[in-house]
C-alpha cells in the first residue's frame, strides 16, 4: 500500500502542537465540508482531512504514526512490520473518514501492543549520524566526545532540541563507512518503551599525506634526487610508527613501495603503499645555482627527448 502523509493533508509541520493541529483541521473542514463547498473533490477531501485528524489529533496514534513513518514520503510503498497490526479488531478503532486500507493496516492492533495491562508502548527512533576521525585513530583506537542536538517533546507536545554529550570508543581497525552502534542512545521510547539506538558512520578527516582505499593506505613520501637516483635506506614515519625502507636506484616520482599488512589493522589488514615524490632542492643561493649549472653542463640530460623534443 502507499504511505499517506497526514501532516501534508492538514498543511502543517511535523513539530505542530496539538492546538496547531486542531486549528488546521477546523479551518480545512469549514473549507471542504460538502454542505458548504462547491468543489468537486470536497467529499474525498473531507474524508482525507478527517482521517488525518483522527491520527494526528490523538497522542497515541500520532506517536505510532511518527514511529513507523519516519523518513517516508507520500505515495511511497509502505508495509507495517509483521507484528505491528493489520489483524482486524481495533485497538484504536476507526471513525468517520477513516476507512482506508492504510489506516486500517497501520492502526488495527496498535492499542494491543505494549505492557500486559494494555498501555501503549513504543520503541524510540534510531538516530543516524557521522563522526570524523583521524587516520591515526583507525590504527590505534581512541575515545572521542561528541555533542548532539536531540529533539525532545516538551509539555505541549512540541519538539525542542536539547544537547547531549557522549564518549564514543573508536575501535582499532575501524574502516571508513563502518557504523558504530550505541545501544539505547537514540530517541527516547514512549510509554515506557525502550530507547532507540545511535548509529555513527565513520568518516576520515582529510590528510594531505594519506589516501585510503578500503583498508589500504597510500602515503606520499618525499625523497631527494640523489636518494631516488642512487637508492638507499630512508626512514619514513607512518601511522603505525617509523619504518626504514630501501629506495631502489633509479626511482622516479610515483613509484610505489608496498609494505604488506601495514595498512589499517582491520579484520583483514590492508597494505601500506609508499608513493615516492622526488623533490628538488631550491636554487636560492649562489652555491646551489652553480651546482645546477654544473649538472646542466656535465649530464646533458633531456627528459623531453623521448617525446621528440
Amino acid at each position: 500500500m502507499e504511505y499517506k502523509d497526514y501532516y501534508a493533508s492538514l498543511g502543517i509541520d511535523k513539530t505542530a502542537t496539538a492546538d496547531d493541529i486542531k486549528k488546521a483541521y477546523r479551518k480545512l473542514v469549514r473549507k471542504y465540508h460538502p454542505d458548504v463547498s462547491k468543489l468537486k473533490d470536497a467529499d474525498s477531501k473531507t474524508k482525507e482531512i478527517n482521517e488525518a485528524y483522527g491520527v494526528l489529533g490523538d497522542a497515541e496514534k500520532r506517536a505510532a504514526y511518527d514511529e513507523l513513518g519516519s523518513g517516508r514520503r507520500a505515495g511511497q510503498e509502505f508495509q507495517p512490520p509483521p507484528n505491528w497490526g493489520g489483524g482486524g479488531g481495533g485497538g484504536f478503532g476507526g471513525g468517520a473518514g477513516m476507512d482506508s486500507d492504510f489506516f486500517s493496516d497501520l492502526f488495527a492492533n496498535v492499542g494491543k501492543r505494549g505492557r500486559p495491562g494494555g498501555g501503549f508502548q513504543m520503541r524510540g527512533e534510531d538516530i543516524h549520524a557521522s563522526i570524523g576521525i583521524d587516520l591515526y585513530d583507525a590504527f590505534h583506537g581512541a575515545t572521542r566526545t561528541i555533542t548532539m542536538r536531540v529533539p525532545q517533546p516538551d509539555g505541549t507536545g512540541r519538539a525542542v532540541n536539547s544537547e547531549k554529550s557522549l564518549d564514543v570508543k573508536i575501535p582499532k581497525g575501524v574502516l571508513p563507512g563502518q557504523q558504530l552502534r550505541l545501544t539505547g542512545q537514540g530517541h527516547a521510547g514512549r510509554g515506557g518503551g525502550p530507547n532507540g539506538d545511535l548509529y555513527l558512520e565513520i568518516t576520515l578527516n582529510p590528510d594531505r599525506r594519506y589516501k585510503v582505499e578500503g583498508s589500504d593506505v597510500y602515503e606520499t613520501v618525499p625523497v631527494t634526487p640523489w636518494e631516488a637516483a642512487l637508492g638507499g635506506a630512508i626512514g619514513v614515519p607512518t601511522p603505525s610508527g617509523n619504518v626504514e625502507v630501501n629506495v631502489p636506484p633509479g626511482s622516479q616520482t610515483g613509484r610505489k613501495l608496498r609494505l604488506k599488512g601495514r595498512g589499517i589493522p582491520a579484520a583483514v589488514p590492508g597494505d601500506l603503499y609508499l608513493v615516492l615524490e622526488v623533490v628538488l632542492p631550491p636554487a636560492h643561493d649562489e652555491a646551489a645555482r652553480k651546482l645546477y649549472e654544473q649538472m646542466a653542463r656535465d649530464m646533458a640530460f633531456n627528459p623531453r627527448e623521448r617525446n621528440g623534443a
